[in-house]
């Protein structure tokens, strides 16, 4: 079964920076879409970036322009690099092949202060 492990979240203050990683377990990652999702509390979760195994990404209309995912996979790692943090961006990030949905992993939980 495939696991995921977020990592890199934290505590920073508005306009700063953060730089999260997603690591699978096994040799599989370059074959799918894979995305980033946050959860804040009291909400749902939501869809943040995409990227496909060419290297094709998007992104939700609340993050574009600042933040960017990217993946390596001779690592069978996702990352996303989240600049002009806002307190709004404040959630629990998760990542997820795009289909099919994976086990969840634990999360990464990013809180930005204003």
């Amino acid at each position: 079964q495939v696991q995921l492990v977020e990592s890199g979240g934290g505590l920073v203050q508005a306009g700063g920076s953060l730089r999260l990683s997603c690591a699978t377990s096994g040799s599989i990652l370059s074959s799918y879409v894979m995305g980033w999702y946050r959860q804040a509390p009291g909400k749902q979760r939501e869809f943040v970036a995409r990227i496909t195994s060419g290297g094709y990404t998007n992104y939700a209309d609340s993050v574009k322009g600042r933040f960017t995912i990217s993946r390596d996979n001779a690592k069978n790692t996702v990352y996303l690099q989240m600049n002009s943090l806002k307190p709004e961006d404040t959630a629990v990030y998760y990542c997820n092949s795009v289909v099919p949905k994976w086990p969840w992993g634990q999360g990464t939980q990013v809180t930005v202060s204003s």
